[in-house]
């Protein structure tokens, strides 16, 4: 399993951008196990939370195995603490970032597929919301999004003050994050705006694995999205199950989440975890 950290110049983030990328192009298998064919990997943009960078899924679950396992390409980028939406007047163009370039570029540096029904966007908490919001607005790109404990938290935030000790919970990180939150509701930084404008167009939505926690407080939030998707004509693979906003939950999902890919059902390779000597 090949475990490579890159850094380049992003045009949408006007700087240089650091990412980890798990590509199992140097897989070796056990004798008598057959060779995994000559074609591009099917791939997951895979985004961390708030206060995370690239390395957060790498240290808190193990998607290396599980990718490894599937023959799975994962590129995990840093967002910052911004939601991976676009926050024009500083140069911050989060969504364009993940939802275009950053799959451009990863396409022309590694053997990717570049269909759509081979392409994930997902995510935890910020980046659930970030893989939703980018797998809705860019879904002629990505086929299949999966958002884990999502933080929904656009209903009602217009109404936040500044007057919390938390800065993620301030109408000023708000602002800073979505811009004018009188005209949040209806912008595409809202997931629930793109989903109907898509359902109004008819358009094919990608397929859509949600999951949260049932201790999480983000739960209310996440059932309620589904909900309305589903009052849209939306499918939803949607499971909840013991855990808060926590890594042990979000280990347990990611595995489900890539088990819910439609990926080849394969065998870890050569590796220090599987040879008994």
């Amino acid at each position: 399993m090949a475990l490579i950290q890159v850094n380049f110049m992003s045009k949408a983030l006007m700087r240089m951008v650091p990412m980890n990328v798990i590509l199992p192009v140097d897989k070796l298998t056990f004798p008598g196990m057959p060779e995994r064919k000559a074609e591009k990997f099917k791939t997951m943009y895979l985004l961390h939370g708030v206060f995370g960078n690239y390395t957060d899924w790498l240290s808190g679950t193990s998607i290396q195995r599980w990718a490894e396992e599937k023959d799975l390409a994962v590129v995990m980028p840093s967002g910052d603490n911004m939601f991976y939406v676009d926050q024009p007047g500083v140069n911050n163009f989060y969504g364009e970032f993940v939802g275009k370039e950053l799959v451009e570029i990863t396409r022309k540096m590694f053997p990717l597929s570049d269909k759509r029904e081979d392409t994930c966007i997902a995510g935890l908490s910020m980046g659930g919301f970030g893989a939703i919001r980018n797998g809705l607005k860019y879904h002629e790109t990505f086929g299949h999004i999966a958002a884990l404990s999502s933080a929904l938290v656009l209903d009602g935030i217009e109404k936040r003050t500044n007057d919390t000790p938390l800065f993620i919970e301030s109408r000023a990180y708000a602002e800073g994050v979505f811009g004018d939150l009188e005209k949040l509701k209806d912008s595409d930084k809202n997931p629930k705006y793109l989903a109907a404008a898509l359902a109004e167009k008819k358009v094919k939505f990608p397929r859509i694995f949600m999951a949260c926690g049932l201790d999480d407080s983000l739960l209310f939030a996440n059932r309620d999205f589904k909900e309305y998707l589903e009052g849209l004509g939306v499918k939803v693979d949607y499971e909840e199950g013991p855990g808060a906003h926590e890594w042990d939950f979000w280990n347990r999902y990611i595995k489900k989440a890539v088990d819910w890919l439609p990926l080849e059902d394969n065998a870890a390779g050569i590796n220090s975890g599987n040879v008994g000597i």
